[in-house]
């Protein structure tokens, strides 16, 4: 069996593991594998194969990892309008406590609302940002 044959192996079964997993990494690792195939077909040495597989492959692996660390993360779901119908609403507050919180009657109830750390609790209009426990969190309108 020839040395390109065994790197075309190599990469398919990454590519079947990570089916199972789904972790995107193996996919990485299974171009790594590619380029050892390529190198193999380009008539290069073992040692030569093993380079080019460790380099690509792991030049994929730290690309998407900070490709992932990059991106925004998951929103909280607690922020999320889809699953709170609160998020997004409209309270007035006509005064905030020492504590930092105020007290709103809002959807026919008294709520504990309070506001993201280091802006002046202010009166005026807010928007609920986030559901908090029981506690509305809420942003300047």
């Amino acid at each position: 069996m020839s040395d390109s044959t065994v790197w075309w192996l190599l990469a398919g079964a990454a590519v079947a593991l990570e089916l199972f997993t789904g972790t995107f990494y193996l996919l990485m690792l299974a171009v790594g594998m590619a380029a050892g195939a390529l190198a193999a077909h380009a008539g290069l040495g073992t040692i030569a194969q093993l380079i080019a597989a460790a380099v690509v492959g792991s030049a994929a692996v730290v690309g998407w990892y900070f490709i992932k660390k990059r991106g925004a993360g998951d929103p909280s779901v607690r922020a999320m309008r889809s699953v709170n119908l609160d998020i997004g609403e409209v309270l007035q507050i006509d005064e905030w406590h020492a504590d930092g919180t105020a007290s709103v009657k809002y959807r026919g109830a008294q709520w504990t609302v309070i506001q993201r750390p280091g802006n002046p609790p202010t009166p005026g209009a807010y928007r609920v940002a986030e559901l908090v426990g029981n506690r509305l969190l809420v942003d300047k309108v």
